[in-house]
């Protein structure tokens, strides 16, 4: 086997794993933890794309596919700060109990 043919495989392999990364961080329900992994994914395939563009433009199929990647986990990061803003303006069901409980105490 040609060893670029072995090297664009291997390069498939690390961009497939780091997409199912980023599919299962998105199922954690924790948004802080949850943001905090997508920023690291996020520093991943921005890497990987600007290694891409410094190293060889020959390889543009890899080099979209890793841009591409990085834009959607950059649009999932600033989705999620939407999420935590709005968190943080809601309350809980027990919350709203124990305001009601206390408002009748008065």
């Amino acid at each position: 086997m040609d060893i670029l043919v072995s090297l664009r495989i291997a390069l498939a392999g690390i961009m497939a794993l780091l997409l199912m990364l980023l599919f299962q961080f998105l199922k954690i329900k924790d948004f802080k933890s949850q943001r905090t992994i997508l920023r690291g994914i996020f520093i991943s395939w921005s890497t990987l794309f600007v290694i891409f563009i410094v190293i060889d433009l020959e390889l543009i199929s890899f080099t979209i596919l890793s841009g591409f990647a990085a834009l959607i986990n950059l649009l999932s990061l600033f989705t999620l700060v939407d999420l935590i803003k709005e968190e943080r303006n809601t309350l809980t069901d027990k919350e709203i109990y124990l305001l009601q409980k206390l408002a009748k105490k008065k």
